[in-house]
């Protein structure tokens, strides 16, 4: 395609609605897509307001409760350990569809046992265990879509 249809192109979505445009010919394909002028929603912090000065009583007693909760809680989030995604992939339980999965609530795995494949780019890759102990919760479903660090399963 010679540049001065491919200018032409340009210049016909540019002034027009539409927002895209893709032709195919002999010598190739182009694909033609404008720019939107979209205003993204921006993060803005609500405002802090100072905190009342007339009760130092109140304001003293109000962080004493929260380390106690905070001591309360802190043993039962050692106690489960996440196995988090190395990568970006689809997440599946067993080596092939109809095969039985490699781990399921209740099982007992050591470190370095083979617990779910994640698929990316059509590589199948093992995810082993890094921690042993008991499964105590699978967070996702076969075949569905996992981020870089999203939690797989929990271990006890």
């Amino acid at each position: 395609m010679d540049l001065r249809k491919l200018k032409t192109l340009i210049d016909l979505v540019s002034d027009s609605n539409v927002s895209e445009l893709e032709i195919t010919e002999a010598e190739g394909k182009v694909r033609i897509v404008k720019a939107s002028n979209v205003v993204t929603p921006s993060y803005v912090p609500a405002p802090v307001q100072p905190a009342p000065v007339a009760s130092p009583v109140a304001v003293a007693a109000a962080p004493a409760p929260a380390p106690a909760v905070l001591e309360a809680a802190a043993p039962e989030e050692t106690a489960l350990h996440a196995v988090k995604s190395p990568m970006v992939g689809t997440f599946y339980r067993s080596s092939s569809p109809g095969a039985k999965s490699f781990v399921e609530v209740g099982d007992m795995v050591k470190a370095g046992d083979t617990i779910c494949i994640i698929e990316a780019m059509k590589i199948l890759n093992e995810i082993e265990a890094d921690k042993s102990g008991k499964v105590v919760q699978i967070l996702c479903e076969n075949g569905q879509a996992v981020e870089y660090g999203q939690s797989l399963l929990t271990i006890e």
